[in-house]
């Protein structure tokens, strides 16, 4: 019998709770998994809270991502083997010792990558490649913000950004996350509390404003990503730690320039197993030849999971935390 953190009843941190859970055998297309680390992101955060609904309902066992060994393999999976390294994300699921998946959602790990890089950064790291290559392709010479430049996609994507060319601008909410992004590829940051981010972004660009916005904030940075933007530049809300952003008139796009907005989803870039190969190539390789660091600041045993949610958000994490099972 393996541990498990479990949900209940959504409400706050004291919500996980503690307990054995029998992982089960796999069955076709499926794999027993051993977690060595398990990811800390603002997503579970989300399904605990109630902010998004579970997809099959509670109990919930939270977490989007880990790395681990492959303990057995069910029938019709035969590019796995016991002993292989392998990372996933997923909607939920990964807050527990061991586990049975779906194979086609494992991608073997490479050498260069530790496992608790892996864990900390396959649903944050996937979702910089998307946001960075395939939402909006990012290319020498473009103009980005990105809030939360100090979490854990920002602190990734601001590395990345930058090697792809970029000028990258940040966002952050105090003297200490801004000198943590400033080290981590942003070329300059603004820090929100004490400064207007639209007026700091066109003082930055020479009122040139910026060719994309991502933001991973909401409700406390709408409408002024917007404002951030030239004609015919791209809004891309993929998250919302502030709250949701409220509903608008959509005419409001063309009041401000013609804009685009999208509200995308890891899972559904990732869904088509080539989709999840190809990104997670992306993303090992990329971090594997070191230009993009994967730095994991944070550790909580798994038990201890409700102080890590705490801590989380309370803002008093940055970049990569992980669970240790």
């Amino acid at each position: 019998m393996s541990k498990a953190i479990k949900v209940y009843a959504q409400g706050g941190p004291e919500a996980l709770t503690y307990e054995e859970m029998d992982p089960g055998k796999p069955s076709t297309g499926e794999a027993l998994v051993r977690h060595t680390a398990i990811g800390l992101n603002f997503l579970d955060v989300y399904f605990r809270s109630g902010l998004y609904p579970p997809p099959n309902g509670l109990p919930l066992v939270p977490g989007g991502e880990a790395a681990g060994v492959v303990l057995e393999t069910g029938e019709g999976v035969d590019w796995l083997k016991p002993g292989d390294r392998i990372a996933y994300t997923t909607p939920l699921g990964a807050y527990c010792e061991e586990r049975v998946i779906a194979a086609d959602r494992l991608v073997k790990l490479p050498d260069t990558i530790s496992d608790e890089q892996a864990a900390g950064m396959m649903l944050k790291g996937l979702t910089a490649e998307y946001l960075l290559r395939r939402t909006f392709k990012v290319k020498a010479g473009d103009t980005i913000l990105f809030h939360a430049a100090a979490g854990g996609v920002g602190l990734l994507a601001g590395q990345w950004a930058k090697h792809l060319g970029a000028t990258v601008i940040g966002t952050a909410g105090s003297a200490e996350k801004v000198a943590l992004a400033a080290s981590h590829g942003f070329d300059h940051v603004i820090n929100y509390r004490d400064q207007n981010f639209v007026e700091e972004v066109k003082a930055i660009t020479g009122g040139k404003m910026c060719d994309v916005v991502y933001d991973s904030v909401g409700n406390d940075t709408f409408p002024g990503s917007l404002d951030c933007l030239k004609p015919l530049g791209m809004f891309v809300s993929f998250g919302q730690s502030s709250g949701s952003i409220p509903p608008f008139n959509i005419s409001l796009l063309a009041q401000k320039g013609s804009l685009f907005a999208t509200r995308p989803t890891l899972f559904t870039y990732i869904a088509k197993r080539e989709d999840l190969e190809a990104g997670a190539r992306a993303l090992f390789d990329v971090v594997g030849s070191g230009k993009v660091r994967v730095m994991v600041n944070q550790r909580y045993a798994l038990k201890d999971a409700g102080q890590a949610h705490a801590d989380l958000e309370s803002r008093k994490t940055t970049g990569t935390t992980v669970l240790i099972p």
